[in-house]
């Protein structure tokens, strides 16, 4: 196969041209090396000078094409010195064959050279003219004389061809343009991966970067980011290249490169230096033969940018609800750890700016502002959205100048090391700091191109953003344009589902109530043991028993006098106690550890616990009571060493003795069923507190049901 009509047919372009008047992204000019007469294309870096692809006539090999020129061969210029293209050498005589040879990549230490040239390169001339004689790669090692060990890679195939070889900076992918069957067009763009030491099957880049027509001329820059050129992407004419990078394993759409490296001719075989500050390319544009140029970038191109978002301090604060609260007497309380706080289910608040606050979520008394109970605590780490980020105003008048500045930008764990600006009315600069002014009216899309390098592995990238600037004639215009666009009630995200906050529960009373969890008011906690004369003590109602809990987690003891079953139940407990001048009091949630502690727990919240249920009207235990009771004694038959303690309490709809005698009654019922069904006595203790332990107002009748109710207390 003609090697040139692979070169000449393999090659397209990309983009409009830049708008007139607008300065050159790149400078380019002609190398010295390049000829007027022969093509020269397809540059590499090679020690101290460039390894590229000539027809020119070399006096080694008669052979030449209908254009009367030689071969392709592999050729060698130092740059260093004089630099004329009558200078150029031949690269390696053992790398010549009798038909086309190149191009070529290195691996980083030049000691090992892959190159594309025809299949088969013998003497006889029937099998060197056949038609499977496709181009594929080769590779060759440097022996410190000459290249040798000469070897064909497996990826080769007789019925297509495999060339343009481009190596990654690591060396374990090999990218290279192919016709095989099954690609999206002409010649496809793939990669092989290096396996142990051979070469993986060819993977294809995908529908990105593949067209209808032409990819073709990978190079991989010093930090992987992709350069390849292209005749089926929209261009110039002809072939132009483009750039890609992956992002999450993802190729990012083509970015057409700028003029004037692209033009309406052919442009293939980029390769520049890290930064992309300057490089290398071919082009056909004068006189129809292919040139390699040289291009030094003036104003980095933005390849890639995002609308930019604006950083987000403003929230919603929520409670699930999930457990009930009486808010006529208490209320929800946010402390948002920056000096200010809310009151409400549901609220919103206005951080500064970024930074860790410790919010938490309280529900005090009204009427006396005391802590009632501790909801939930977490620790915000509010952070700015990892982005470059363009500071500026974002409605202007047209003339005036105003500021911009990249100081806001926010990417951990990179330095950036250059700031390139276009203000979208054919202007760029750089710099940090930059002014600007519009000089017509209009809307602008303002790009900010970030090069960034990574703290720990040094990898260069490029990042950007855009953002849109209103330019109007005069101060009216402004304020006309700011009252259409003004909101009243602007919308604020979840503070739990903006995804640029970290949230870290230090506490949530909602977890742990989906456990095997209780209320417990708690009148004091003590890093030591107390004894009864304390002043605390001696200052409680009568009607409540106190009872000490050693925390071995916490090494404390937390003296309790009510455990209920949800956290409203404690409210009455609570208020007589704070009525009786005892500070600090407050319920706390509590997971329930003891087996039996817990299974008692369970067939409470089961069977309920009111004596409707279980006693008629006549005070005789109904079926439901029996359904409970054989429960309980299997529980004490499981655990023989606990005692149990049978509590009955009732509404306030009779007279206390009454009411306490009922209770009384009830309670030795239970107890007596219990013994009846193999319980010892010993174990058990019957206690009827009439209506003197009431959980809820005796107002409706309502709340008079939950008054009227069973307990079952383990006795420690």
């Amino acid at each position: 196969m003609n090697y040139k009509s692979v070169i000449f047919i393999l090659i397209a372009a990309f983009f409009q041209s830049l708008v007139l008047g607008q300065p050159k992204t790149y400078s380019i000019k002609k190398t010295a090396f390049s000829s007027d007469k022969y093509d020269e294309f397809a540059p590499a870096y090679y020690k101290k000078g460039i390894v590229f692809c000539s027809n020119r006539n070399l006096s080694l090999v008669n052979y030449s094409t209908t254009q009367n020129k030689g071969l392709i061969k592999i050729n060698f210029i130092d740059t260093t010195g004089e630099v004329k293209w009558q200078n150029s050498k031949l690269f390696s005589k053992n790398l010549t064959t009798k038909l086309n040879d190149g191009p070529v990549t290195f691996n980083s230490s030049r000691d090992i050279i892959y190159f594309s040239r025809n299949l088969v390169a013998g003497s006889n001339f029937s099998d060197i003219s056949g038609i499977r004689n496709k181009l594929g790669i080769f590779s060759a090692v440097w022996d410190k004389t000459d290249w040798t060990k000469i070897r064909e890679l497996r990826i080769n195939n007789e019925y297509y061809n495999v060339t343009t070889p481009a190596l990654s900076p690591d060396g374990t992918k090999l990218f290279f343009a192919s016709d095989k069957p099954g690609g999206f067009g002409g010649f496809d763009l793939y990669y092989s991966q290096l396996k142990d030491d051979y070469w993986g099957d060819p993977v294809n880049l995908g529908p990105v970067i593949n067209t209808k027509g032409n990819e073709i001329y990978p190079f991989i820059s010093p930090f992987g980011e992709l350069f390849f050129s292209s005749d089926g992407h929209p261009g110039l004419g002809g072939k132009d290249i483009f750039f890609s990078r992956l992002s999450d394993g993802v190729w990012l759409a083509p970015v057409h490169l700028d003029e004037p490296i692209n033009s309406k001719s052919d442009d293939l075989g980029i390769i520049t230096d890290s930064l992309m500050n300057e490089g290398y390319f071919s082009s056909n544009r004068d006189n129809n033969t292919f040139d390699i140029f040289h291009f030094k970038t003036n104003s980095p191109q933005i390849f890639y940018s995002s609308i930019q978002k604006e950083n987000q301090y403003c929230f919603r604060f929520s409670d699930s609800g999930s457990i009930q609260i009486d808010t006529l007497n208490l209320k929800y309380v946010w402390n948002f750890a920056d000096g200010k706080q809310a009151t409400g289910a549901e609220v919103s608040h206005c951080y500064e700016g970024p930074g860790k606050y410790n919010v938490k979520l309280d529900i005090v008394e009204r009427a006396s502002g005391n802590l009632f109970f501790s909801k939930l605590s977490y620790l915000l780490d509010l952070k700015d959205i990892e982005q470059p980020y363009i500071n500026s105003p974002s409605v202007t008048i047209k003339g005036d100048t105003i500021n911009f500045d990249a100081l806001k930008s926010y990417l951990p764990g990179y330095k950036i090391l250059d700031y390139s600006w276009d203000f979208g009315d054919g202007t760029r600069t750089q710099g940090e700091k930059v002014r600007h002014s519009f000089k017509d009216k209009g809307e602008y899309l303002v790009n900010l191109g970030l090069t960034l390098k990574a703290d720990g592995t040094g990898k260069i990238q490029k990042t950007g953003c855009s953002k849109k600037i209103i330019v109007l004639n005069d101060l009216k215009e402004i304020s006309s344009y700011l009252e259409e666009n003004s909101s009243t009630s602007p919308y604020l995200p979840d503070i739990r589902i903006f995804k640029a906050n970290s949230i870290k529960t230090l506490y949530s009373a909602e977890t742990e109530n989906m456990q095997d969890a209780v209320y417990q008011v708690e009148i004091l906690n003590s890093r030591e043991k107390l004894d009864s004369s304390n002043i605390v003590f001696k200052n409680m109602p009568k009607k409540y028993k106190i009872e000490e809990i050693y925390d071995d987690n916490d090494l404390t003891y937390s003296y309790i006098i009510d455990q209920q079953m949800n956290l409203m139940a404690t409210y009455i407990a609570y208020r007589d106690v704070e009525d009786a001048g005892i500070k600090d009091v407050q319920t706390k949630i509590v997971i329930l550890k003891d087996p039996a502690e817990k299974e008692i727990h369970n067939i409470k919240k089961i069977f309920g616990t009111s004596t409707d249920t279980y006693f008629d009207a006549n005070s005789k235990l109904t079926s439901s009571a029996y359904l409970l009771l054989d429960q309980i004694v299997k529980i004490m038959n499981k655990y023989p060493a606990i005692r149990l303690e049978v509590d009955v309490h009732t509404d306030n709809t009779e007279s206390p003795e009454a009411k306490l005698i009922l209770s009384q009654n009830y309670a030795h019922t239970i107890t007596s069923y219990m013994i009846n069904r193999g319980v010892s006595g010993k174990r058990l203790i019957a206690k009827g507190f009439g209506r003197s332990k009431p959980i809820a107002p005796n107002f409706l009748e309502k709340d008079r049901k939950l008054n009227r109710r069973i307990d079952f207390k383990i006795l420690k």
